[in-house]
């Protein structure tokens, strides 16, 4: 058995490892040494050179099993010498922790494995619970939670309900839950043509009349007004480039790059072919093509309020002393996966500071959030 683990010197240790995406700098064998001197059986599910670890305490397939899922990967620091202290260092100064990952999110995985670790030593639940960690969520996502999943579902682990420990406050500590997330699509546009003169743009055929136009159509439509849990959703011009250093000449090609975040009246092919059709409409009469490459990254979901998002609220409530609203907002997160294998809802720390030069995250708040999951892991298993 082990000795109840500090959060705050968990999330040093995990900041000091460089596990920049999709490098795991030594933070997954930390933690499978910690789970499996607390009883946990841990594998791990390496997939294309990604690092993941799946823990389980309890019975494989018990009728309640409670998971939590987080990563250990963070964004790369940029230049070192633009932070105050050493990207890598978990420095403790001014009650916080300084370093790359601190607040996104290893201070919310140390949370919520000092949680289990101390809640399945001394309240041994009836039920199981189940930990996927993954070094692939800020990268491609496509051998992280994915490949956890995967590797689960022919084995017969599965979670009953799940909690992703991303961080989910704006401003103060437990002033948010999140119980869906829009979905997200990409698009490179090229508008192909045909180079001339511009003194003959008879003899040309302009690729950038027909790429703007297209442009305004999809920037002035209005997607939708919004839904019960989802505010509307968005189309947001993301790059133009022409590469034409010439004034006198009328380029083959233009290129454009676009971003829609969209609620649950879309989804991710009914919009591609949206892109498509206004696409082929704007061509129709010109010798001007547009060709589209569209990239889904997840669609839009929602856990509807109920049993698991009123315990965590609970939790949050008694912990962090406010009552947090249940959101949708914001970008994409590993929930979008776990959707479709259980229940999920995510609540973590304050985010002001994630990705940003000088990452810190306030002790305090790890302390409140591991006290939130602990209430949560009692609540659950009572």
């Amino acid at each position: 058995m082990t000795d109840t683990l500090c959060p705050v010197a968990l999330t040093q240790n995990l900041v000091r490892c460089p596990s920049v995406t999709p490098h795991d700098g030594g933070a997954l064998e930390l933690l499978q040494s910690i789970l499996e001197d607390a009883g946990f059986t841990c594998v791990r599910v390496d997939r294309n050179d990604t690092p993941n670890l799946f823990a389980r305490w309890g019975a494989r397939g018990h009728a309640r099993t409670l998971g939590f899922n987080g990563h250990t990967d963070v964004v790369p620091p940029g230049n070192p010498e633009d932070w105050t202290r050493a990207p890598f260092s978990g420095e403790i100064d001014a009650g916080r922790i300084w370093g790359r990952g601190a607040c996104d999110m290893k201070s919310g995985v140390a949370a919520f494995v000092t949680a289990v670790t101390e809640f399945v030593q001394t309240t041994p639940p009836d039920g199981a619970v189940i930990l996927t960690i993954t070094g692939d969520e800020e990268g491609p996502g496509r051998d992280g939670t994915l490949a956890l999943l995967d590797w689960m579902a022919p084995r017969g682990e599965a979670m009953t309900d799940c909690i992703v420990g991303e961080p989910t406050c704006p401003n103060t500590m437990g002033e948010m839950i999140k119980i869906g997330r829009r979905g997200s699509l990409n698009a490179q546009v090229v508008a192909r043509g045909r180079q001339g003169h511009a003194a003959y743009p008879h003899r040309a055929a302009n690729p950038l009349p027909v790429l703007v136009r297209y442009l305004d159509r999809l920037a002035r439509h209005e997607l939708d007004k919004g839904t019960e849990h989802f505010d509307p959703s968005t189309l947001a011009l993301t790059g133009i480039d022409v590469g034409n250093s010439a004034s006198n000449i009328i380029p083959a090609q233009g290129r454009a790059a676009l971003n829609i975040r969209f609620n649950d009246l879309h989804t991710g092919a009914g919009l591609s072919d949206w892109l498509r059709d206004v696409a082929q409409d704007v061509c129709a009469g010109t010798d001007v093509r547009l060709e589209l490459d569209i990239q889904i990254s997840g669609e839009s979901f929602l856990t509807p309020p109920g049993r698991l998002s009123d315990l965590v609220v609970a939790a949050v409530s008694a912990e962090c002393g406010v009552v947090p609203v249940l959101s949708t907002s914001g970008g994409t997160s590993d929930a979008r996966f776990i959707k479709d294998h259980c229940a999920v809802v995510e609540f973590g720390l304050v985010g002001t500071s994630m990705h940003q030069v000088d990452e810190y995250v306030e002790i305090d708040q790890i302390h409140q959030l591991k006290a939130v999951y602990g209430r949560i892991l009692r609540a659950y298993f009572a």
